[in-house]
């Protein structure tokens, strides 16, 4: 039988090792903490780990070994749902986005009646889907693009994302620039995402940002929005890495000890829904990497009329405290 790991987004159950931490949900319960839904606003549609890319921190195990992507019918059951939801946001990640063969029809079926819809590149998928063709429908329609690109530094980010990225990465934002993505006074959104390379937090994100600005400026012309750093979720790819190299209780006690009980209120998980490439319901992208699905109970999309009611409880884990570090991850 295969495992609800293999099913959900990884292609091995994790290999057990103590985290040393106190569970998230003991560590709410004891401080007098819940963590409930809000009012849902986005929608965040994982089109599934088929990837061209083979990253160290990835927490769903994505890269070219992976063949699973959202298909045509599941996609018409995730638009019905849309509809009822009437999003703000949609937020389609993977994975590379761009690799699924119906993205195009996703982007215009949803563009015309969601105010804000974002797609999160690799950027080299881009290149390699077709860039003309795809970039233009982006222009047209509006889509904000969210780039991972963890650092300025060439060595730092290729022993992340693999050898020869930079080069490609940083041609694919100068053919967005030339687009008119992240230009000033552009409508045009491009924004950057940031992780750091090991078993440590990331800088203040005004900090970074301004760093990354006059890097990327000075050194190769180009323009961004804003720049967004995260701390890498302990799950997939990136806990078998902590576990290889003997990181794992230190980076969970670092996480723990960075937790701030002030970023409960602007988790994403309140308000988002994410939604898996087969259709199902989760609380987060996180959650759906470790088959936690939302309400502690497997749905469908094709079983749901809608947002999930305010006041539902959130399904926890130890990886928590990773979007509860520091500023969090909202």
């Amino acid at each position: 039988m295969e495992s609800s790991w293999a099913v959900y987004g990884c292609t091995a159950e994790p290999a057990k090792a103590e985290s040393g931490v106190e569970p998230f949900r003991k560590k709410l319960a004891r401080l007098g903490k819940t963590l409930l839904r809000a009012t849902g606003t986005t929608l965040q549609v994982n089109l599934g780990p088929m990837c061209n890319q083979l990253c160290r921190h990835c927490h769903l195990d994505a890269g070219p070994h992976r063949t699973e992507t959202m298909d045509l019918e599941t996609m018409e059951e995730l638009l019905r749902f849309a509809r009822t939801c009437a999003p703000q946001v949609v937020d389609i990640t993977g994975g590379a986005p761009e690799l699924n063969p119906h993205l195009s029809y996703l982007v215009e079926s949803l563009s015309p009646w969601v105010p804000r819809l974002m797609i999160r590149t690799n950027l080299t998928a881009l290149a390699e889907a077709g860039t003309e063709e795809l970039l233009e429908l982006f222009r047209k329609k509006r889509v904000v693009l969210v780039a991972s690109f963890p650092s300025p530094n060439p060595a730092q980010l290729e022993a992340q994302r693999g050898i020869g990225v930079m080069g490609k990465s940083l041609e694919m934002l100068r053919v967005l620039n030339m687009a008119g993505y992240g230009i000033p006074g552009s409508e045009l959104e491009l924004d950057l995402v940031s992780n750091p390379a090991g078993a440590f937090l990331p800088p203040a994100q005004q900090k970074a940002q301004e760093r990354f600005r006059k890097e990327l400026q000075r050194r190769w012309g180009i323009h961004f929005n804003r720049l967004y750093t995260f701390a890498n979720v302990p799950l997939g790819r990136f806990r078998m890495w902590l576990i290889s190299t003997g990181n794992f209780q230190g980076y969970m006690q670092r996480l723990q000890s960075a937790f701030n009980p002030l970023t409960l209120e602007g988790l994403m998980c309140r308000s988002l829904v994410s939604i898996s490439w087969e259709g199902y319901l989760f609380d987060c992208d996180f959650n759906l990497c470790v088959a936690l699905p939302m309400g502690g109970m497997k749905r469908h999309i094709s079983e749901m009329e809608g947002f999930p009611e305010p006041g539902s409880p959130i399904v926890v884990g130890d990886h928590c405290y990773a979007c509860t570090a520091g500023s969090g991850f909202t």
